[in-house]
């Protein structure tokens, strides 16, 4: 690497470090001034609430990973176009595509920090977060979809209960049915089922099992009976930010085992996986889209250049949180979802650098 190449990307690095270094502080003052009344009315013990803010940073500077990236990439660009660097750059015999080798080097380093900390390091944080919010923040408010649950749990077996409370353990209208060679054998109904853990058995009040013959229907009744299922409480009901707790490859593994389930929050569980492979891909775009955009010495100066960013990642997050809820909401592709914004904003990169050279 030339004398250039290191200039860049040393400005790269250190102002992406000090910017989150920057914004990190102020997202955890503003969060601590939201939630110090619930966080002093909880019973938390201090371990738990300094653990809880180290979770909250590496939630945080994750969540807002490209935009930290991108402002810092127009911050700095700002300053050489101002400064005329950039005019002595290009007129020194160096191309524009030459000129934004640096910025590409910086952003494959960036985006491989970004792919560990999704992969292992956010995980973790966003497990730790999202367990002190719901204990101590969220008390009244359900960490689980436990409403109309429907699930497959195993290739012969299908469940339903309306409604279960994970805490007591206790569901209400169950129904199992059992089939073979896709036809129903027989079907088990009760009006509640709870389970017990010192037995590790399943309680069914008003039990109902109908088996299907060839010529006739054999119908049992019971006012209890205590039997064994094949699922735990704990598979029958994930919290809703499962997904988000888990690394690459517990994650793979997880949906997996929804979608055999038959799971209503797939989507949602998708959404989250290819997240971990968009986001890097986002650093180089969105580093391009910087440079294209601040590397024009403006008359209003580095303020315009900032303005203009700004609203660039405006419309970017938009389009992230948009697509994001429809793919949680509706049957629409979790992966179009994802990669639709980088395909638009890559579009739009492409363009931008292309006047950029001119």
């Amino acid at each position: 690497m030339k004398i250039l190449d290191w200039y860049i990307l040393k400005r790269y690095l250190l102002t992406f470090t000090m910017m989150i270094l920057l914004f990190i502080p102020i997202g955890i003052t503003v969060h601590l001034a939201e939630k110090i009344g619930k966080i002093l009315d909880s019973e938390a013990t201090m371990p738990e609430i300094l653990q809880y803010f180290l979770d909250f940073t590496i939630y945080f500077a994750h969540l807002l990973f490209p935009l930290f990236l991108f402002l810092s990439v127009i911050w700095f660009t700002s300053k050489l176009a101002n400064n005329t660097e950039i005019v002595a750059f290009l007129s020194s015999g160096v191309s524009f595509t030459r000129f934004l080798r640096p910025y590409i080097i910086g952003a494959t380093i960036v985006a491989m920090f970004s792919l560990l900390l999704g992969m292992y390091l956010a995980p973790r944080a966003s497990k730790g977060f999202n367990d002190f919010t719901y204990k101590h923040l969220k008390k009244h408010k359900k960490a689980v979809d436990n409403t109309n649950v429907f699930r497959q749990i195993n290739d012969n077996e299908i469940i339903y209960v309306s409604s279960f409370n994970v805490n007591k353990n206790y569901g209400s209208n169950f129904t199992l049915e059992h089939f073979e060679d896709n036809k129903l054998k027989y079907k088990i109904s009760a009006t509640t089922i709870t389970y017990i853990p010192e037995d590790t058995i399943y309680r069914l009040n008003k039990y109902t099992k109908r088996e299907i013959l060839e010529y006739k229907d054999i119908i049992t009744t019971q006012s209890v009976k205590d039997t064994l299922f094949d699922f735990k409480v704990d598979d029958l009901i994930p919290v809703i930010y499962a997904a988000e707790t888990k690394d690459y490859g517990d994650l793979r593994r997880f949906i997996a085992k929804e979608e055999a389930k038959g799971s209503a929050h797939v989507g949602r569980f998708k959404l989250v996986l290819y997240r971990k492979w968009s986001l890097p891909v986002s650093v180089f775009i969105l580093t391009v889209i910087g440079l294209a955009v601040s590397s024009i010495k403006r008359r209003g100066g580095m303020g315009v250049n900032l303005a203009l960013g700004i609203c660039i990642a405006m419309v970017f997050v938009f389009f992230d949180k948009v697509f994001g809820v429809m793919a949680e909401q509706s049957d629409f592709p979790p992966l179009v979802a994802v990669w639709f914004p980088n395909v638009i904003f890559g579009i739009l990169a492409i363009y931008l650098l292309y006047n950029a050279k001119r």
